[in-house]
């Protein structure tokens, strides 16, 4: 249940236990209402017939019948009771009563059971009529329970009509307001997901309302921090990365200068030791010995100095070495792998610090393929436009999951690292049926600029 909704219900839960209470207060004071109305009455016709007799006693009131209630229902609301007099001295008996019946109730049975249960309308007073010392007779008061519960049903309808279409109002507006007043929550939900996505440089707008102000420069600050840290790893992953590269080509040279000649210098000396004991066999088998580890020597320097620092990169640029890494590596896994290399667009126009990282992506990546995959085939598209460079790696090995950003390996790893280091971008995917796809895309404009 999201907020506006959990509000919305908490108000309505508000709204119908307030009402209840109402309700129930209404009744009880309509209640009262009843017993004090009755008890006035009494009160009024009490008085009334006191009066009667003293107009009687002093001969003015003869010609009137005792006793007379007309008064009492001309001065008094007399509707829904029953006036019912018994002499003292035993003669007849005088009843009245006034609105007291209907022939068809307009409550529901249920309500007038509890009513009847928890109220007992059937309300009877009595009092005894006295005067200068004698008694009269007995007066008593029966209020309508039908007239009391007709009242209390007329004013709970109107309560709850009012209440209905007070509440509906009210919660029409208050959706519109909360509505309102949470519409920030879904900017600051999709600017964190934006942020998630690596796009640090989007900040939070300042909302008028105070909590969401200090919300929204909470967040803009954590970006604005974040977004400095991860320029600075940046960095530091580009020159670590520089380093690197030169501390290759400088073991690259050191190998090639000093034991490619050594190596040279032995290779000759072998051949020269042989030519010169072609009488003695065994000084010959042991020379040409040297000659053959010589040349094996420098065949596996010839390898890692490929490995570290390519010639072709400097000498030829990044298109002729790529195809003669995809070339070196099809003839020696000519029965594991095969690879396919697409290149679009110039690659002479790359910022200088893009071609050995996109090499030594490539290179990780057939890495990569050759070790874990276990694939027939694995197609490298490189494309070049003129603001982005993207690169697609696809194999048809036997991943059938993405693997979890805790398990990447070194190899994934060193990979999104450079890639992190040149502004850029890369996303896994797994082929169909099964491989996996790595998607990679870097600016040319940021590099440029850097």
């Amino acid at each position: 249940m999201n907020l506006q909704a959990h509000l919305l219900l908490r108000i309505c839960s508000v709204t119908v236990i307030c009402l209840l209470i109402t309700a129930s207060y209404l009744i009880y004071h309509n209640q009262n209402l009843a017993r004090q109305t009755s008890q006035t009455n009494l009160d009024t016709l009490v008085k009334q017939l006191q009066f009667q007799i003293l107009r009687g006693n002093s001969g003015i009131g003869l010609n009137y019948p005792f006793p007379d209630f007309d008064l009492w229902k001309q001065t008094r609301d007399s509707s829904g009771f029953c006036v019912d007099f018994v002499p003292a001295d035993g003669g007849p008996g005088h009843n009245i009563c006034n609105g007291s019946k209907f022939t068809v109730p307009s409550w529901p049975t249920g309500f007038e059971r509890l009513y009847r249960a928890l109220f007992h309308p059937d309300i009877i007073l009595n009092h005894a009529l006295v005067f200068n010392g004698r008694n009269y007779g007995n007066l008593s008061v029966t209020a309508s329970s039908e007239m009391e519960i007709a009242h209390a049903w007329e004013q709970l309808t109107g309560l709850f009509e009012l209440a209905l279409i007070s509440s509906g109002a009210i919660c029409i507006w208050t959706f519109v307001e909360i509505s309102r007043a949470l519409s920030p929550a879904k900017l600051i939900v999709a600017g964190l997901e934006d942020m998630e996505r690596g796009n640090l440089a989007y900040r939070l707008p300042l909302f008028q309302l105070n909590e969401w102000r200090r919300i929204s420069t909470a967040i803009n600050r954590l970006a604005a921090s974040q977004q400095k840290l991860l320029e600075e790893r940046r960095q530091l992953t580009a020159r670590l990365l520089t380093l690197q590269d030169e501390e290759r080509r400088y073991i690259a040279g050191e190998l090639h200068d000093e034991f490619g000649q050594c190596l040279a210098a032995i290779n000759a000396l072998g051949a020269s030791i042989g030519y010169s004991s072609q009488h003695q066999p065994e000084i010959r088998k042991d020379a040409e010995q040297i000659s053959v580890i010589s040349q094996r020597m420098m065949k596996n320097i010839k390898a890692l100095l490929q490995q570290l620092r390519p010639s072709e990169l400097d000498e030829l640029g990044l298109a002729a070495s790529l195809n003669s890494l995809v070339n070196e590596w099809n003839a020696q896994h000519a029965n594991q792998t095969r690879y396919v290399l697409s290149i679009t667009g110039d690659c002479r126009q790359l910022p200088e610090n893009l071609p050995t990282a996109i090499f030594r992506v490539i290179q990780e990546a057939m890495t990569n393929i050759a070790k874990h995959a276990k694939a027939a085939q694995a197609d490298i598209a490189l494309e070049i436009n003129r603001d982005l460079l993207s690169l697609t790696i696809r194999d048809n090995g036997a991943a059938k999951t993405l693997p979890l950003a805790e398990n990447l390996g070194m190899g994934l790893s060193g990979m999104r690292e450079r890639i992190f280091a040149l502004h850029g971008g890369i996303t896994l995917a797994i082929a169909k049926p099964h491989g996996l796809i790595i998607r990679i895309s870097i600016p040319l404009t940021e590099n440029s600029a850097a």
